[in-house]
């Protein structure tokens, strides 16, 4: 999630909340694998898409789940932007905006899964 995060913040992104759900379970002695949220966008592409619909707000800004599974591997997980678009009827003229969110979205997550 770190480097996702870094990576994030350096194209120029919100960050607008990063949640240990571990950390919270751990506050009320339940036990859970390393699990963390990260709500990050950027208002110049998320608005015109709420424009669009404004029901698409649910989905935005942009979530990324970190998790441990039972064996000890680590997973990355979103929900593509076009899925987000498609539930909420935004297509047309917002497809270019969608397109470019789907590939930031996936250029900052094989970037943080990627050891140099």
């Amino acid at each position: 999630m770190n480097r996702f995060e870094a990576e994030v913040r350096a194209r120029g992104l919100t960050v607008f909340a990063h949640i240990d759900h571990a950390a919270g379970a751990t506050a009320v002695g339940l036990p859970l694998r390393p699990t963390e949220l990260l709500i990050f966008g950027h208002a110049k592409t998320g608005t015109p898409l709420m424009q669009s619909n404004q029901m698409i707000g649910i989905d935005l800004p942009l979530k990324t789940l970190v998790w441990q599974d039972a064996s000890g591997t680590t997973w990355l997980s979103y929900n593509d932007p076009a899925l987000l678009a498609q539930r909420h009827g935004v297509d047309g003229a917002d497809a270019t905006t969608v397109n470019a969110m789907a590939a930031a979205l996936k250029a900052i997550a094989g970037k943080a899964t990627t050891r140099t």
